[in-house]
């Protein structure tokens, strides 16, 4: 691979310090079976000094947890994802509760929230889920992640009718416009951009970053999905979330190492770590 083509597919060659974080990644699954390892470590080389696992559901942490031991960089998430709602059981509540008062490393509730798009679960199911996990994150005091899509007004009637106004919540790879975006961070939460930012058409979420204040804008891959444009189609992974970042900031007319750092010190303190 000559220079220049090395540049736009290895992420190392952006030279981005030891300092980044990648919010949301599913590094459980088959996907990352092969090569784990080797994943972090490019995670590593970009840059990425942090990444949190999103588990979505008990089972998937239980099965996968030992290859995590040596790799402390990971932390966890869980939660039970809007499409998997129809098995949801108000005895999963205090399950998760158990997890989560014996398990350190867990540091937030979720994804969890609606999504209208895909029909696995009615928006009944979805909400009666999502109402029980966002208590939980409260009760617990601790960070919820958000999933929302083609769901954005009863998502957000939830966290507003529930005051969540001010408990920590991140709004997981934010899709919207500027409007969205102005509600979201004016009740006080945040926000975290995934690879999407960097397609052509995507004019109206790049416009959205505009208003999304520094201090509550963060970097994920939701790897293995959503690869930023230059490996489109391809498998993603943690390593990318410095594409991502480099692409942020550049639209915003910043230092590509100052918004990677200043991303990264948003998802230790959001996660308190």
């Amino acid at each position: 691979m000559d220079a220049a083509l090395r540049k736009m597919h290895d992420p190392a060659q952006l030279g981005l310090p030891l300092v980044g974080a990648d919010s949301h990644a599913h590094l459980d699954g088959e996907g990352f079976y092969e090569d784990f390892e080797e994943t972090l470590e490019r995670a590593r080389a970009a840059g990425v000094a942090l990444i949190g696992n999103v588990f979505l559901d008990i089972e998937s942490w239980m099965r996968s947890r030992a290859r995590f031991d040596a790799r402390p960089e990971v932390f966890f998430i869980l939660g039970r994802h809007p499409i998997d709602a129809a098995s949801w059981e108000e005895s999963d509540t205090e399950r998760m509760r158990e997890v989560f008062l014996s398990e350190p490393r867990f540091r937030a509730v979720g994804e969890t929230g609606l999504d209208y798009y895909w029909k696995d679960a009615t928006p009944a199911q979805q909400k009666r889920a999502f109402l029980s996990q966002a208590a939980l994150a409260r009760e617990l005091d601790m960070p919820l992640v958000v999933h929302c899509r083609d769901a954005e007004q009863d998502t957000l009637a939830i966290l507003e009718g529930m005051k969540m106004q001010g408990h920590p919540v991140l709004w997981h790879c934010f899709g919207g416009a500027a409007g969205l975006a102005r509600r979201i961070t004016d009740n006080g939460w945040h926000v975290s951009i995934a690879g999407p930012v960097t397609y052509p058409a995507n004019n109206a979420l790049r416009e959205a970053l505009r208003v999304i204040p520094l201090d509550r804008l963060h970097v994920e891959t939701d790897s293995p999905y959503l690869a930023p444009q230059n490996r489109r189609g391809k498998r993603n992974e943690p390593a990318y979330a410095a594409f991502t970042a480099a692409a942020i900031a550049d639209y915003l007319g910043m230092d590509r190492a100052g918004l990677w750092r200043v991303c990264g010190e948003n998802t230790r303190r959001f996660f308190r770590i």
